[in-house]
This record gives C-alpha cells, sequence and structure tokens, in this order.
C-alpha cells in the first residue's frame, strides 16, 4: 500500500489527517463496537469523506493495526522510562496505582477490549496482535532479567517467562475486570495487585 506520506505532498498535514481518522475510530468502535461501526460512520465522525479515508487505511483491520502499533509505541515508551530509572522492579511496584488506575478508566479499556475481542475471531488482527505482543515481550524480558538480577533472585528461562506473562495478565485483566465490576474499590484493589506485584517481581 502506498504511504499516505508519498499520496500527499505535505507529511504534517497527512499525519494530521491520518490522527484524524483514528480518533474518529476510537469513538466509533468504542460506541458501536468494531462492525457495528460502518466506514460511513468513521468518515462522518471524522469530517471527510470514506473514499479519503482510503487515501491512510484500507479498511477497518488496518485502523485497529494502527492502533495496536500506537500501544507498541506507548509501552516500548514505558518501558524504556522503568529502565532509565535504574531498579526497574522497584520502579514497576512504584508504578502500580498509576497502572491500576488507567487500566481500570473506562474511557482507556474500551477500545482494547474491543481489539481483544476481534483478534478473537479476526486472524487478520489476531496476527497484528500477536506480533505487536512478541515485540513488547522482547523489550520487557531483558529488563526484568537485569531488575531480578540485580536483587540477586533468579532468571531462567521457565520462571522469566511465567513472570513476565504473570505480570502481563495482571495489568491486561483489570480491564475486562473493571467492565464485570464498575463499583470496584479501587483502593483496595491497588493494595492487593501491590501485594501480587511484590511477590512476582522479588520472590
Amino acid at each position: 500500500m502506498t504511504t499516505p506520506e508519498k499520496r500527499h505532498p505535505d507529511p504534517e498535514r497527512a499525519r494530521n489527517r491520518r490522527r484524524q481518522v483514528l480518533d474518529a475510530a476510537a469513538a466509533c468502535f468504542s460506541r458501536s463496537g468494531f462492525h457495528g461501526a460502518s466506514m460511513a460512520e468513521i468518515s462522518k465522525a471524522a469530517g471527510m469523506s470514506a473514499g479519503h479515508i482510503y487515501n491512510y487505511f484500507d479498511g477497518k483491520d488496518a485502523i485497529i493495526a494502527a492502533f495496536v502499533e500506537e500501544n507498541v509505541e506507548r509501552v516500548s515508551a514505558l518501558l524504556r522510562d522503568l529502565e532509565a530509572r535504574g531498579d526497574v522492579l522497584q520502579a514497576l511496584l512504584d508504578d502500580v496505582p498509576k497502572s491500576v488506575a488507567e487500566h481500570i478508566d473506562r474511557d482507556v479499556w474500551r477500545l482494547p477490549l474491543e481489539i481483544t475481542a476481534e483478534a478473537s475471531r479476526n486472524p487478520t488482527v489476531a496476527a497484528v496482535v500477536y506480533d505487536a505482543d512478541r515485540r513488547t515481550r522482547a523489550i520487557f524480558r531483558p529488563l526484568l532479567k537485569a531488575g531480578r538480577e540485580r536483587h540477586g533472585l533468579p532468571v531462567d528461562d521457565a520462571l522469566l517467562e511465567g513472570r513476565m506473562d504473570a505480570i502481563i495478565t495482571v495489568f491486561q485483566g483489570l480491564s475486562a475486570r473493571a467492565q464485570h465490576n464498575p463499583d470496584i474499590d479501587q483502593a483496595a484493589l491497588t493494595a492487593s495487585v501491590q501485594v501480587a506485584m511484590k511477590a512476582l517481581l522479588f520472590s
């Protein structure tokens, strides 16, 4: 596919228009679901024709792929920040309150849950999600290993893989939990997640 930058002489304008489409699609997907939101609905929300949107995205699968890639960039930046703070394990533990608050925020979790649901039935989206997970894990794993070595903790392969998956599961699962129990006690939840994270990180 020809990139927007090649189709349009002004790269900054192309990036802004692409952002406009993504913001509109996020609102539509959150409101109507992936299948309920049509390209016509997205184009109306974006204030541009459906044909214009296809200059930037081949369809809804491509829009989801863009959201997934943005999340890879977001997580990668968070991991780089953890590394820069020195003690990765302690930094992860210190960030639990902020992480819990973000993951149970309805405005944050609606779109990721929609993408997960679509990945469960759409092989194209599933492949995108799998690749994104593979790449973020490849960044996280050496940081977790270095953090555990710093504290003199075991770093065998099976243990690292298990701890990494469990840590990721804790945070990915918070969004689903918030959906099932919208009245969740955030303070009590945060304290319990801190207990679980301390065990996963430091034992």
